[in-house]
């Protein structure tokens, strides 16, 4: 007998990386745009029939059909934490637009993330540690901090194949959608 699953899109991404992957400042209405268009989902809910195992692949699929995110560009150097004067600037982008209307409503998980440098204990703390500079930050620019939790991953989720290249020294955000 086959089961009815209900499932429904996961949240999009926004990307914070090194300059290799270089693309203008957005601004605060960019992200605005693009977030408000992600959590619409409307058109992606839906019925799956089929075993819970074939449902949970079709969901695969279709999430990886969807947008990777909105890349901009906070650098990290090297084993450090600190945010530079340019990752600043498009943070208060950001921080911006969470507070605008259209995304009051939503909560966001920061999530931070080192290359393979280093120990996998000490590479868990330097990603809790980005993750939690960024979401201070945002929390300092006026986003509600019971919208934001910030994780650290450690070098658990490399955004290309070469572990030590410093793209990822990274924090992405995404939606929460709980």
């Amino acid at each position: 007998m086959r089961e009815i699953v209900f499932a429904s899109a996961v949240a999009a991404v926004v990307v914070f990386s090194p300059a290799s992957f270089a693309q203008e400042k957005q601004s605060a209405e960019d992200i605005v745009r693009f977030f408000s268009h992600a959590i619409d989902l409307g058109a992606q809910r839906g019925i799956c029939v089929g075993t819970e195992q074939e449902c949970a692949e079709r969901r695969q699929q279709q999430n990886a059909e969807l947008p990777t995110g909105l890349d901009m560009l906070v650098n990290f150097d090297l084993d450090s934490a600190e945010l530079t004067s340019d990752a600043r600037a498009k943070l208060t982008e950001f921080a911006a637009a969470l507070k605008d209307n259209r995304l009051q409503a939503h909560s966001f998980v920061v999530e931070g993330h080192t290359d393979a440098r280093g120990s996998e204990l000490y590479n868990e703390g330097l990603s809790e540690r980005r993750a939690r500079a960024v979401a201070a930050f945002l929390i300092a620019n006026g986003v509600e901090a019971s919208r934001l939790e910030a994780l650290g991953k450690g070098m658990s989720a490399p955004r290309v194949n070469d572990p030590y290249d410093p793209v990822n020294r990274r924090v992405e955000m995404r939606i929460s959608m709980q």
